[in-house]
């Protein structure tokens, strides 16, 4: 799922982090455990455009994304 992705954004409410994939790309079961939620499936909303994953809601980073 992140092949090709460079940029990582993980929203959970008015906090948003930012991961970049190639630069000091954490483990894997780190990222899963940012992306998924306690169900242990995919946080919504989950959002790909180009390089970037957008996972979760912040209305700031998806307005910077999708601008």
């Amino acid at each position: 799922m992140l092949e090709g992705v460079r940029h990582l954004w993980v929203a959970k409410g008015r906090k948003a982090e930012h991961v970049d994939l190639v630069v000091g790309r954490p483990d894997d079961a780190t990222i899963l455990s940012m992306i998924l939620g306690r169900s242990g499936k995919l946080r919504a909303p989950t959002l790909r455009t180009g390089d970037t994953l957008v996972v979760g809601y912040n209305a700031d980073v998806l307005a910077d994304v999708l601008l």
